[in-house]
C-alpha cells in the first residue's frame, strides 16, 4: 500500500529531525568527554604529586597507561567535536563513538589487571572500573535506548570475562598490590570519576527536562488548537502540518445537523446566565454522543451543531449518533420538565454524499470547512423535521450506505422531497420523537 505524499514527507522530516538531534547529542557527549579527560588528568597529577616518589615499576607503568588512555580519550572527544562542527559527522558514526567508549573502558581495565598481575576476582579494586558510570551516563545523554542497551551488554560481558581471567603468573606480592589499589590516591581518582559521572547525569537531566518543557509547550499549543478546531483535526494538523490540510480533498462523508426547536422564543426574557447554561448543557450532551460514535464536531452555530463522520463506517456511525442524540435529547427534555423548566425538542437531519473538506485560514486563525451539496442537503433535512413532525430525518442514500433496512429498524418512509437546488425528489425516512 502506497503511503500518501504528505505522510511520506512528514516521516522524512521527522527522521531528519531525529538524526539532527542525535548528532547534536553526540556533540554534547564530545564536549563532556573532553571535560572528563581533562578532569581525570588533573586529578591524576594531584594524586601522583601527593605520593611524590613511585618506586614500584608496575605503579609507574599504571600511571603511564592511565596518561596514554586519557590523552587518547581527549583526542577522540576533540576529533568528534571538530567533525560535528565541520558537518562531517554522520549519524551512523555514533555507533563508532559508542564502541570507542566501551573499548576505552574495557581495554584500560584489562591492561590494569595485566600490568598489576592481579587476578580477575579483584577486578572491582581497579580504579579504571569506575569509569563505567561515566560511560553509561554518556549513553543516557544520547536518548537512544538501543545504544544504551548495547553499551550495557558490552560492558557487562567484558567485566564478566575479566572476572574469570587469571594472570599467567601470580605476583609474589599480590596482597600488597591489591592493598595499594585501595590506598588514598586511587580512592581519590574513584571519587573524581564518581563526581564526573554525576556531572554528566546532571547535564542529561537538564537536557531531558528541556525536552519535557518543549513537549509540554507543544501539547499546550495543540490544546489551544482544539479550541478552534475539532480535537481530531488538531492532531492531524500537529502531525501533518498546515499545508497538507490546506490542500483539501474530495471524499464521502456523513453529515449530521442538530438544532434546538423553539430556542429563540424560549430565550425571550431570560437572563444571559440561564441561556448560557442551557447551551452548555446541550453542547455537553452532543459532544458526549459524538465522541462515543466517532463523530467530529465541525462547528456550533448558536443552538445548532454540525457533526461529521468519515471512514468506512461513517454512514452507520452517523445513524447510531442520530439515534443516540434523539435518546439523549428525550432524556434532557424529561429532566427539564421534572425540574419545572420548559422541555425543549430538537430536530436532526442526516445525509451521505461527496464533499470537499479542508482547513482554511492561517496558523493564527484556522477553520475546518466542509463544502458541497451534501452539507446543504443535511441542513435542509434538519429544517424539514419541523414540517414533517419528525425528530430525525435521514436520506435513503445514508440508510443504504449504512446497510440499514428501514422497515426493520423503525424508519418511516416519507414522501420524496424536492429540496431547494435539486430537480428531483429525494427519498427520505424519519423517526418520531421517542
Amino acid at each position: 500500500m502506497k503511503l500518501p505524499l504528505a505522510l511520506m514527507t512528514q516521516r522524512a522530516e521527522e527522521a531528519a529531525l531525529l538524526r539532527s538531534a542525535e548528532v547534536e547529542a553526540e556533540r554534547i557527549v564530545a564536549v563532556l568527554r573532553i571535560a572528563v579527560a581533562l578532569g581525570l588528568m588533573l586529578a591524576m597529577v594531584l594524586a601522583v604529586e601527593s605520593v611524590r616518589v613511585i618506586e614500584e615499576p608496575h605503579l609507574r607503568r599504571q600511571v603511564g597507561l592511565a596518561a596514554v588512555t586519557m590523552l587518547s580519550y581527549l583526542a577522540v572527544g576533540l576529533l568528534i567535536y571538530w567533525a560535528v562542527g565541520k558537518q562531517l559527522f554522520k549519524p551512523w558514526m555514533i555507533w563508532l563513538a559508542v564502541f570507542a567508549d566501551c573499548a576505552f573502558l574495557l581495554l584500560n581495565t584489562f591492561l590494569s589487571l595485566l600490568n598489576t598481575g592481579v587476578p580477575g576476582g579483584a577486578l572491582f579494586a581497579m580504579p579504571a572500573v569506575w569509569m563505567a558510570p561515566v560511560v553509561l551516563a554518556f549513553g543516557v545523554l544520547r536518548l537512544n535506548p538501543l545504544r544504551l542497551a548495547v553499551m550495557l551488554v558490552l560492558i557487562a560481558a567484558g567485566f564478566a570475562w575479566m572476572i574469570l581471567w587469571q594472570p599467567p603468573e601470580a605476583a609474589p606480592d599480590l596482597v600488597e598490590r591489591i592493598r595499594l589499589t585501595l590506598d588514598s590516591p586511587p580512592n581519590f581518582m574513584r571519587l573524581v570519576m564518581l563526581f564526573l559521572a554525576g556531572g554528566v547525569l546532571v547535564v542529561a537531566a537538564v537536557r531531558m527536562r528541556a525536552l519535557l518543557h518543549r513537549s509540554i509547550e507543544e501539547a499546550r499549543q495543540k490544546a489551544n488548537l482544539t479550541r478552534y478546531l475539532p480535537a481530531q483535526l488538531a492532531s492531524r494538523l500537529a502531525g501533518g502540518g498546515l499545508e497538507a490540510m490546506q490542500e483539501g480533498r474530495q471524499q464521502k462523508m456523513a453529515i449530521l445537523f442538530i438544532d434546538i426547536r423553539g430556542f429563540t422564543s424560549w430565550c425571550e426574557g431570560r437572563e444571559p446566565q440561564e441561556v448560557s447554561r442551557l447551551i452548555t448543557e446541550f453542547r455537553t450532551r452532543v459532544e458526549g454522543v459524538a465522541a462515543r460514535t466517532g463523530g467530529l464536531i465541525d462547528k456550533y452555530i448558536g443552538d445548532a451543531a454540525m457533526v461529521l463522520f468519515e471512514g468506512g463506517r461513517a454512514a452507520a456511525q452517523a445513524l447510531v449518533c442520530a439515534e443516540g442524540l434523539a435518546a439523549q435529547m428525550n432524556d434532557w427534555h424529561r429532566t427539564r420538565e421534572q425540574a419545572g423548566d420548559t422541555g425543549l425538542g430538537v430536530g436532526i437531519g442526516v445525509h451521505w454524499g461527496e464533499v470537499f473538506s479542508g482547513v482554511t485560514g492561517t496558523q493564527e486563525r484556522l477553520e475546518y470547512s466542509v463544502f458541497g451539496d451534501t452539507v446543504n442537503t443535511a441542513a435542509r433535512l434538519e429544517q424539514l423535521t419541523k414540517a414533517q413532525n419528525m425528530m430525525v430525518i435521514a436520506s435513503a442514500d445514508l440508510l443504504q450506505a449504512a446497510g440499514t433496512e428501514p422497515a426493520r429498524e423503525g424508519w418511516i418512509a416519507l414522501p420524496p422531497e424536492v429540496l431547494r437546488g435539486r430537480s428531483k425528489g429525494l427519498a427520505l425516512f424519519g423517526k418520531l420523537k421517542g
